[in-house]
């Protein structure tokens, strides 16, 4: 309708400037007579003859626009009773329905008696400049829908596409009572204070700092209205609602930088865990979420938040502090002797690490197999020469014979006939089960024990009878030398000196011979345990030393360093090159040797169609955290992330943005004390 009310508009316009010039050219004609006009037209008659012609065109032209804008209103009329009919007029106005018919050129033709009762007048516009939302309905299905806000009212939004009709659904009421439900939605959290039976020493009404914290705990907990109960000496039950769950989130848990603030000049310094569970109708399933998450957030170092949303993936929040020391000698006994019970009870042990095996996987790989033959228990490693790194099977060749290392490994497709009912399947440096050398031997085995030093990730082996990770250890080879010394077995466990230099070339690997932040005072005393089972640190040392083209590789990569940010550097080699993992990690590690580097990171195709990227720190920066953004994991100042079919440049640009983002969060304005003890 509005297309031809503007094609009469510039008809009318164009006809009465036709008229104005005719009326001109006649009046010049005849005032100056010319072609004898003055003697043509004696009488004035004519004169008025004329003038009444030009308007009866007129009248006649108006009458035609009346008549066909009638006749377009009445089809629009038509139409849309056809559409609703007559009789249903009250019942769309009573539920609250406004429907709006549009032409071919998305003009609005009509609309009902709601949107006039709501002063919403948009006869004759372009219903897509009026709402661009609604494009969204025109290239999908019928039963899709878009919800827009009009007048400050919400609107569920239909379109039928053969009809030209628009059905705007007044849902207001049900978003307000949707929302109320979702802000008065249960939460579930429990709030654990980290080292708290090193500082309190069971003086708890006496400590001062413990009291300072918990202060600070009961401020947190009423600023945000949670429900706060102490159920141990250690831990609190948080009760709230989503909506003061939320307004945690946006501030981040303040919490923990409260605490810190705290906690700065403690050698030992208090810090917090916390699992909370949402989005769940039965409080049993959530208390349940929220003793997990914070199982997650004590296994990956503490100090931090993970909140567990039923059917989504965790969120993490906080880790900004490196993990404390917390096992001693008494838990690493009752650890070991668990070990050992469980080994016992089993008819046979299968063992393993990640894939592309490095030094410190291999070294407690072959720690666990001498405690599964001090038990007397059958006990083989799965071994694939194409997912180890090239010095790892060098060193496994270069330490036992070929009749040997056929005796000692098992291919992993050969490892899967050697699960049974009754099999103990032990996993060594490694917790992600996409990332073990063999995952299909974890689908098969009943009975699992994870033995890791890396922070926990989100997905991790389902169910394990067994889980030892600590991520304040240098290394798995370290955790395992730690278990051999410390079981109370009775004649001690025998390490043979191969397995022992095996394993103390894992802790140089994993400690970049002990110049890594994770390196402390129970990795020279596992270095020490190892040496007094006959470890070579010589050989140990000859196992990772560099080939001349490897050390030229490394300098080709490092002479590519770029500092985006100050302190910050990275590296990306070549794409034509195919890189050993552990080449990158050599990379990163030369990097943290120059002066002024915080924090580097080397990127690199370490196959066909993979490309990884090595983080390290000097402890001022949490790497993990940063390659948790991009998929990977690892330690607070060592990770990793690794990519499918994505290039080194995309890897970069990947890394920018993450480092753009998230630099800031994993910054420390202060590296707290070690606190590392026995």
């Amino acid at each position: 309708m509005s297309k031809k009310l503007r094609e009469f508009k510039i008809f009318a316009f164009i006809l009465n400037a036709l008229e104005i010039a005719f009326y001109i050219l006649f009046i010049i004609f005849y005032h100056f007579n010319i072609f004898n006009t003055q003697s043509s037209i004696q009488s004035p008659i004519y004169i008025a003859i004329i003038g009444a012609g030009l308007v009866l065109i007129d009248l006649i032209y108006l009458w035609f626009c009346l008549v066909s804008l009638t006749r377009s209103k009445q089809k629009s009329n038509l139409k849309a009773a056809e559409i609703i009919g007559s009789d249903v007029q009250e019942a769309y106005n009573f539920g609250m329905i406004g429907l709006v018919v549009i032409d071919d050129n998305n003009m609005v033709l009509w609309s009902n008696e709601l949107f006039r009762q709501r002063q919403i007048n948009i006869i004759d516009y372009n219903i897509f400049d009026w709402q661009p939302e609604l494009r969204k309905l025109i290239d999908s299905n019928e039963n899709e829908t878009v919800k827009i806000d009009i007048n400050e009212r919400n609107y569920e939004v239909k379109y039928l596409y053969n009809a030209g009709l628009f059905i705007f659904k007044d849902v207001t009421e049900y978003e307000e009572v949707f929302k109320y439900s979702k802000e008065q939605a249960p939460v579930i959290g429990i709030i654990m204070i980290d080292n708290y039976s090193e500082t309190s020493d069971n003086q708890e009404d006496t400590n001062d700092i413990v009291s300072k914290v918990k202060n600070a705990i009961f401020e947190y907990a009423k600023e945000y209205d949670v429900l706060l109960r102490r159920y141990r000496s250690d831990a609190y039950l948080i009760l709230c609602n989503f909506k003061s769950l939320e307004q945690m989130q946006n501030d981040s848990f303040s919490l923990l930088d409260r605490v810190h603030e705290l906690c700065a000049k403690e050698d030992t310094p208090l810090t917090l865990s916390i699992g909370i569970a949402h989005d769940f109708p039965d409080v049993n399933k959530l208390y349940d979420m929220a003793t997990s998450a914070l199982d997650i957030a004590m296994s990956r170092g503490g100090d931090q938040v993970v909140v567990s949303k039923y059917g989504s993936d965790l969120e993490f929040y906080g880790g900004k502090t490196a993990a404390q020391e917390q096992r001693n000698k008494v838990k690493v006994r009752v650890m070991a002797d668990s070990l050992l019970s469980l080994i016992k009870a089993s008819s046979n042990v299968v063992i393993m690490g990640h894939t592309m095996m490095d030094m410190d996987a291999l070294g407690s790989c072959f720690g666990i197999k001498a405690i599964a033959d001090y038990c007397h228990k059958p006990s083989i490693i799965v071994y694939d020469p194409k997912l180890t790194e090239k010095k790892t099977r060098n060193a496994l060749i270069a330490s036992f014979t070929r009749e040997e290392v056929q005796r000692l490994t098992i291919s992993p497709h050969d490892a899967l006939s050697r699960i049974k009912s009754n099999t103990l399947l032990v996993v060594c440096d490694v917790h992600r089960p996409n990332m073990t050398m063999a995952p299909k031997l974890l689908e098969k085995a009943t009975k699992i024990v994870v033995i890791d030093h890396h922070r926990r990730a989100e997905d991790f082996i389902e169910s394990p009878v067994f889980s030892y990770i600590e991520p304040s250890a240098s290394s798995a080879s370290e955790l395992v030398a730690d278990l051999i010394y410390y079981s109370s077995t009775n004649p001690r466990i025998e390490l043979p000196s191969a397995y022992a230099t095996l394993m103390l070339s894992g802790i140089f690997l994993d400690t970049n011979y002990y110049k890594s932040k994770s390196s402390g005072i129970r990795t020279f005393e596992a270095s020490m345990i190892l040496k007094e089972y006959g470890a070579d640190n010589s050989l140990a040392d000859d196992f990772l030393k560099d080939e001349f083209e490897e050390y030229s590789l490394i300098t080709r990569i490092i002479a590519t360093m770029k500092t985006p940010y100050y302190g910050i550097v990275y590296c990306v080699s070549d794409p034509k090159d195919i890189i050993e993992i552990a080449t990158l990690a050599k990379v990163a590690n030369r990097c943290m040797a120059l002066k002024g580097v915080n924090a580097c990171f080397v990127i690199g195709n370490t196959g066909e169609k993979e490309t990884r990227i090595s983080a390290r720190s000097d402890g001022t920066i949490n790497v993990q955290l940063l390659m948790e953004k991009m998929g990977g994991g690892g330690h607070f100042t060592g990770a990793a992330a690794a990519f499918r079919s994505s290039s080194p440049a995309k890897v970069e640009e990947s890394l920018l943005n993450v480092l753009s983002e998230y630099l800031n969060d994993a910054r420390l304005a202060e590296q707290p004390k070690s606190g590392r003890k026995d």
